[in-house]
C-alpha cells in the first residue's frame, strides 16, 4: 500500500492525461487566457449571448475550428483534435456547447453525410464561421426516437425541389442551437417523401435566415427563452411551412432522388441506412462525455483545493481546528469521486483515439463501429451522470462557499445538467449499450424488432461476449493470474478486482437473455423487453463500469515514473472498490461477496481515502486547468495559503 510518503509527480500525472493530443491542450490552456475568455458570473442572456458570440469569433480566426475536417476544404484531418479541443472549453460551458454546434454538430453533419458538392460549396465557410448554422435534429414530440421525426422533406419533379413541412405542433423543430439568434442555415432531419413512398429520415440544408438575419419567408422562429443554463447558447424552435430547396440540399452519402424522384443508397435495408448515418455522428456523443469530465475536473479542483485549507471544529487537546479534508466523511465525499474521474478520463482518451484512427485510415468495419457507438453510448451516460452527481456533493462539500455564483459550482452545476439528455438520453443511451451486447453486434444492429432480438438470443454462447477494449494482453495475463477462489483473493489484486467486474457483466446479460427467450410474439417481445427494465438498465452499466476499468489499467500500464504509477495503482483500486461497495447488494445476492468480505470492502476504501488524502491536491492540479478558469476565490485563496505555508516551512 502507498504511504503518504510516495510522491507522485504533477508533471508525470499531466502528461499522461493529456495523452496523444497533449499539444492541442497546451496551446489551449496558453491561448484561453485574458479577459475574453475568463468565466463571469450573474451575465443577463443577452449579454451572455453577446460574449460567446466574441468568444467564437476570436477562435474563428485561429486554426481550432478545422481540425476535424478535411484538409481539401481548409482543415486539418484530426477528428481527436477537435474533440480534445471541444473538452477543453471548460471556461464556459456555453462557448463549448456553441462551438460543438457550429463545428462539431452543423459541420460535421456537412461533412459525414454531405458529397463533394456539399463539401466544396459549404466547408471552408462554415470553418471560418461566415456560415453559422443549426442542427435540427430534435422534435417537440420526438427527442430520442429520431426514426419516427415527424417533419417531411417531399420531392416535387416539378421543380426538382424538396418541399420542407411542419405537419403540426409535435414536429417543430425543438432546443435547437444557434436558432434563436445566429444561425443562418440548418441542417434539418425529414421524412423524405418521392414518388408517394417515404424513405425514411434524411439530412438536408434549409437556409432559415437571410444576410440581413431576418428569417426568410416560409420559416417562423422562437426564442426558447431562458434556461437553467448555458444561457450564452441561443437556443430556438424552429417551424417551416413547406419550405422548398433546390434537389441539391439533400446530404446524399446515404441516399440520392434522381431528378424524376427516383431513390437510390448504397444501403439497401432502411433500418441500417438510418442507423448507419447516425453513426457518423457519433462525435458529437463523445464529445459530450468529454465536456462532462472537464467541468466535473473543475468542480473537484473547486472542493478538494478548499477542503485543504478550510478548517472546522477543533481537535481535542491541540487547540487547532481540523482541515476538512482530514475528515474521513469528507475525503469519502471527494476522493472516490475524483477516482471515477480519472477513470473515464481514461475511458474517454480510449474513445476519442477509437473515433480518431476510425476517421484516418481505411473505413471500420461494422463491428468495429457498432462497438464504437455503444462505448460512446454507455460512457457518455456513466460520464455525464457522474458529473451531475459530483458536481453537486462538491457544491455541498463548500457550504455556503460553494452556493455564491462567483465561485463558480452553481453554474457549471446548472450547464451540465442537461448534458444528462442532450446527445441522447441517458437512460435510452444505456438501452442500447444493452442491446448491442445482446445481440452481440450482429447484422441487423439497431432494429427496433424486439421479437427478432430475443429470438436472436436464443441459444447463444453469451460466455462469449466479454470484448476486450483496451491493453488485451495485459488484461488477459492479470485475469488469468487471478485466484480461482473469490474469497482466496486479495482485494487489492487487480486480476481479481477485473474478473470480478467481468463476472458480473457476464451473469447479469446471462440473466437478461433468458428473461427474454420466454417471448413468443411482438406484443410478448416488447412486453418482456419493457418488464426487464431494471434488468437491461443494469446491463449496460455493468458493461461501461468494466471497460472503464480496463482503460485505466492500461492507462497505469503507460506510466513509466514509480511513485506516479504507485499512486495511480491506488487509486484505481479505490476506483474499482468503491464500485463494488456501491453494488454490495448485487454481489452479495449473488453470493460473488460473503458478508464479512464486504465489510473488508468498505474498510479497503475508507483506507485507500486516508492513503490518498495527501496525493488529492497534487491529482487534482494535474488536470491543468489554468486558475483564470476556475475563478472561484475559495479555490484561488486555498492555493494561496498553501503557498504561504510553503513558504513558512
Amino acid at each position: 500500500m502507498t504511504g503518504p510518503n510516495a510522491r507522485p509527480s504533477e508533471e508525470t500525472l499531466r502528461d499522461l492525461l493529456d495523452g496523444r493530443w497533449a499539444h492541442v491542450r497546451r496551446m489551449l490552456r496558453e491561448r484561453l487566457r485574458g479577459e475574453l475568455f475568463a468565466p463571469v458570473a450573474g451575465l443577463g442572456v443577452e449579454e451572455h449571448r453577446e460574449r460567446v458570440g466574441k468568444q467564437l469569433k476570436a477562435l474563428s480566426a485561429t486554426e481550432l475550428p478545422g481540425y476535424g475536417f478535411s484538409s481539401e476544404y481548409g482543415g486539418a484531418d484530426d477528428v481527436g483534435a477537435s474533440v480534445a479541443t471541444f473538452e477543453m472549453l471548460v471556461c464556459d460551458l456555453s462557448l463549448m456547447v456553441k462551438v460543438g454546434v457550429q463545428w462539431g454538430l452543423f459541420g460535421g453533419a456537412v461533412q459525414a453525410l454531405g458529397t463533394e458538392e456539399h463539401h466544396t460549396r459549404y466547408l471552408p465557410r462554415i470553418i471560418a464561421l461566415d456560415l453559422p448554422g443549426c442542427f435540427a435534429m430534435t422534435e417537440t414530440g420526438h427527442g430520442s426516437d429520431v426514426q419516427r421525426l415527424r417533419t417531411t422533406a417531399r420531392y416535387d419533379p416539378a421543380s426538382e425541389e424538396f418541399v420542407v413541412h411542419t405537419p403540426d405542433e409535435d414536429a417543430r423543430k425543438d432546443y435547437i442551437g444557434n436558432a434563436a439568434r445566429d444561425g443562418l442555415m440548418a441542417v434539418v432531419f425529414a421524412q423524405l417523401i418521392s414518388k408517394e413512398q417515404n424513405h425514411g429520415v434524411h439530412a438536408l440544408l434549409v437556409p432559415i435566415r437571410d444576410a440581413e438575419g431576418s428569417p426568410v419567408p416560409g420559416v417562423r422562429i422562437e426564442d426558447c427563452g431562458l434556461k437553467s443554463g448555458l444561457n450564452g447558447v441561443d437556443n430556438g424552435r424552429i417551424r417551416f411551412d413547406n419550405v422548398r430547396v433546390p434537389r441539391n440540399a439533400l446530404l446524399n452519402r446515404y441516399g440520392d432522388v434522381a431528378p424524376d424522384g427516383g431513390y437510390s443508397s448504397p444501403i439497401e435495408n432502411r433500418d441500417r441506412r438510418f442507423f448507419t448515418m447516425l453513426g457518423t455522428l457519433v462525435r458529437g456523443r463523445i464529445s459530450v462525455a468529454g465536456g462532462a469530465g472537464n467541468a466535473t475536473k473543475a468542480a473537484l479542483a473547486i472542493a478538494i483545493r478548499y477542503a485543504d485549507t478550510r478548517r472546522q471544529f477543533e481537535r481535542p487537546g491541540t487547540g487547532e481546528e481540523v482541515v476538512l479534508l482530514d475528515y474521513r466523511a469528507h475525503q469519502r465525499r471527494l476522493i472516490p469521486a475524483l477516482a471515477r474521474s480519472y477513470a473515464l478520463h481514461f475511458a474517454q482518451e480510449e474513445l476519442v483515439g477509437a473515433l480518431h484512427d476510425g476517421s484516418t485510415g481505411e473505413s471500420p468495419d461494422e463491428h468495429e463501429q457498432r462497438e464504437l457507438e455503444a462505448r460512446a453510448a454507455g460512457v457518455k451516460a456513466v460520464a455525464t451522470w457522474h458529473a451531475t452527481q459530483t458536481i453537486q456533493v462538491c457544491r455541498e462539500a463548500c457550504g455556503g462557499a460553494g452556493y455564491l455564483a462567483e465561485n463558480r459550482l452553481p453554474q457549471l452545476k446548472a450547464d451540465t445538467d442537461v448534458f444528462t439528455t442532450f446527445e441522447g438520453d441517458n437512460t435510452v443511451l444505456l438501452q442500447l449499450v444493452a442491446k448491442g451486447l445482446l445481440t452481440h453486434y450482429r447484422d441487423a444492429f439497431g432494429s427496433l424488432d424486439l421479437l427478432g432480438t430475443a429470438r436472436f438470443v436464443t441459444g447463444q454462447f453469451l460466455g462469449a461476449v466479454i470484448e476486450r477494449t483496451a491493453a488485451r494482453s495485459l488484461i488477459e495475463r492479470l485475469v488469468d493470474a487471478a485466484p480461482g477462489r473469490s474469497e482466496d483473493a486479495d482485494l487489492y489484486s487487480r486480476g481479481w478486482q477485473l474478473r470480478l467486474l467481468e463476472d458480473r457483466e457476464k451473469h447479469i446479460i446471462e440473466g437478461l437473455a433468458r428473461r427474454l427467450r420466454r417471448a413468443g410474439s411482438e406484443d410478448a417481445a416488447f412486453d418482456a423487453f419493457n418488464n426487464a427494465q431494471d434488468h437491461v438498465l443494469k446491463a449496460g452499466r455493468a458493461h461501461v463500469d468494466r471497460v472503464v476499468l480496463e482503460a485505466f489499467v492500461a492507462a497505469i500500464d503507460r506510466c513509466a515514473d514509480v511513485e506516479t504509477r504507485a499512486v495511480l495503482d491506488r487509486l484505481c483500486d479505490l476506483y474499482v472498490l468503491s464500485l463494488v461497495e456501491e453494488d454490495r447488494a448485487w454481489f452479495l445476492e449473488h453470493e460473488r461477496l460473503t458478508p464479512s468480505r464486504a465489510k473488508a470492502v468498505t474498510e479497503a476504501v475508507n483506507t485507500l481515502c486516508a492513503t490518498l488524502r495527501p496525493h488529492a491536491v497534487a491529482l487534482v492540479d494535474a488536470f491543468g486547468l489554468p486558475d483564470e478558469w476556475l475563478t472561484a476565490p475559495i479555490a484561488l485563496g486555498a492555493e494561496a495559503a498553501r503557498q504561504e505555508q510553503r513558504r513558512g516551512a
